[in-house]
């Protein structure tokens, strides 16, 4: 929403006095289909990382949060009653700071004076559900995002060979194209088959309407530009599940994501990390699964799968899958996301398997779908989803917006789409800070996993600078000395391992934006080192 300040910067820097009018309209999201919406925070990586580490960072993606949220319900004309994951510090920080601006900060403008119930905003954190985002996808629209990349409905083409200028960038949207419309929510195999089903009827209606082709040529080019973009689209998908051997490794995933089974499936991931064709990026994910499933049952399994993925991929180290599991560990997570807590998905699990499932490659059903039912059932439990402040729903909500801090997946927002159409009676909205696929997701991680060991070590030369400070006033022991050049090398041998790392991120896994603030943290670590030499002799000289 715009601010005072901001209209006042706006009036002093109209010095010709040329603005006649200022108008505000609330569309500050992306909406990507009906049912979802993403905020594309470049900085989504903060939701991590803890308060201390960068203070004015977390406010700022906190403030960007709470500015999209609040768009989305002007955009509606409604003010919701807020709830969030107990669990989760940046959902309740941001369910808090959404309900002071709604009811307090703004509170006449989002007084719509409506009747109806009040619609339900729920605010969760990703860190809740961190298998969704790790798994290989097999239906059509998010597997185009999983292995290309859709950003804001376009997929960028031009890496994929020798493309036509006007292909190489492709509009993939459910409100502008028809075949996409219909098969977006499909598997691969269907896919397949109705997209050469697709080809037959552009040829034969080509054949057929060649004597009109002059008349017809702006539709018979439309076709074709559809026809080709899906084809193009399939082609390339099929080249990378055969290069990374998708299938094998999706397999071993699902079985990690809903299946029991721990020594078949330490047996399994093995197999893969020793496996010359799969691709380090799945090793690491197949060891993040097995971990986030296995991790209090299996720690001497697990400490063999992280050695043999050091050793392996040697560019992802164990502490990668150790630092998701600090994030997001069994002792972190507020749902049953493996359906083994509570007594009703124990019984609905056995009866699954017993029934078996139609696809072994999309078995996988996000946490979000049990949330989504528990709200229908009116049995999202108040301890684990507290109200803010002292509202409390009078009823059952006709509308629901589900936000998730750390991002969505078109596997969450496919799952939001098939609630909505099964007539439940409750609209359901999906949101979240980024669109999500297991590439993003893992710079997500390295980088929050660098950040955070860049903190420990500087909270390590704090440590080391205090004791000198007491030192110079004559209060340190004799020891001091010692102290000192042990701190010194502490210092010396974390600068050079930081530098290692960054030369090693900026060529293989982390953006460039993230290099400056790394930089900047170099700069910090050389000052203490310096800090430290000059203390030494000033103190011994």
């Amino acid at each position: 929403m715009l601010k005072d300040t901001q209209i006042h910067i706006l009036a002093d820097s109209d010095e010709q006095e040329v603005v006649q009018q200022v108008q505000e309209y609330y569309a500050d999201f992306v909406a990507i289909d009906p049912y979802h919406f993403t905020l594309n925070i470049p900085s989504n990586r903060m939701y991590m990382l803890p308060a201390v580490v960068d203070p004015p960072g977390l406010q700022q993606f906190c403030d960007r949060v709470v500015d999209g949220i609040a768009a989305i319900f002007l955009a509606l004309k409604r003010r919701p009653v807020i709830r969030y994951q107990r669990t989760s510090d940046i959902a309740k920080r941001i369910a808090q700071e959404t309900s002071k601006l709604m009811y307090q900060q703004e509170s006449g403008l989002f007084d719509f004076r409506r009747t109806e119930i009040s619609p339900l905003l729920l605010i969760i954190d990703r860190r809740d559900d961190p298998v969704t985002p790790l798994l290989n996808q097999w239906t059509y629209q998010a597997m185009v995002h999983e292995l290309i990349g859709i950003h804001d409905n376009k997929v960028d083409l031009s890496s994929t060979g020798k493309l036509p200028k006007d292909q190489q960038e492709v509009v993939l949207s459910s409100e502008q194209d028809a075949f996409f419309k219909a098969n977006m929510y499909e598997n691969f195999g269907d896919i397949g088959m109705n997209i050469k089903r697709m080809v037959d009827d552009f040829q034969q209606v080509a054949k057929k309407d060649m004597a009109k082709f002059v008349d017809n040529y702006p539709e018979y080019r439309k076709m074709h530009g559809n026809v080709s973009k899906h084809v193009t689209l399939v082609t390339e998908m099929s080249k990378i599940v055969e290069e990374r051997r998708l299938m094998l490794v999706s397999e071993t995933e699902q079985d990690l994501a809903c299946n029991g089974g721990q020594v078949a499936a330490f047996e399994a991931v093995t197999n893969l990390l020793n496996n010359e064709s799969i691709s380090d990026i799945d090793r690491l994910r197949l060891v993040m699964l097995y971990a986030l499933r296995y991790e209090k049952e299996s720690p001497v399994q697990l400490m063999q799968l992280f050695n043999k993925l050091a050793s392996r991929s040697p560019k992802y180290k164990p502490g990668l899958v150790q630092f998701l599991l600090k994030q997001a560990g069994v002792d972190k997570r507020t749902g049953d996301l493996y359906g083994n807590r509570d007594l009703l998905n124990i019984a609905r699990n056995m009866a699954r398997g017993l029934k078996g499932v139609e696809n072994v490659y999309t078995q996988h059903q996000p946490l979000l779908f049990q949330t989504m039912e528990s709200i229908i059932k009116g049995r999202l439990r108040d301890v684990d989803y507290p109200f803010v402040g002292n509202h409390f729903q009078q009823g059952r909500p006709q509308d629901v917006v589900i936000f998730i801090v750390g991002g969505t997946t078109y596997e969450e927002s496919r799952s939001v789409a098939l609630q909505n159409a099964s007539n439940s009676g409750i609209r359901f909205i999906l949101g979240g800070s980024a669109v999500l696929s297991s590439k993003s997701n893992l710079l997500a991680n390295v980088a929050s996993s660098f950040i955070w060991e860049c903190g420990q070590a500087e909270r390590k030369f704090t440590v080391a600078v205090l004791p000198m400070l007491h030192a110079w006033s004559g209060s340190y022991p004799v020891g001091l000395k010692a102290f000192l050049r042990v701190s010194a090398l502490h210092v010396t041998k974390d600068d050079f391992l930081i530098r290692k790392m960054i030369g090693k991120s900026s060529s293989h896994y982390l953006w460039e934006g993230l290099l400056h603030d790394y930089r900047k943290r170099i700069d910090v670590l050389s000052q203490f080192r310096w800090l430290l030499v000059i203390m030494e002799a000033a103190v011994f000289g």
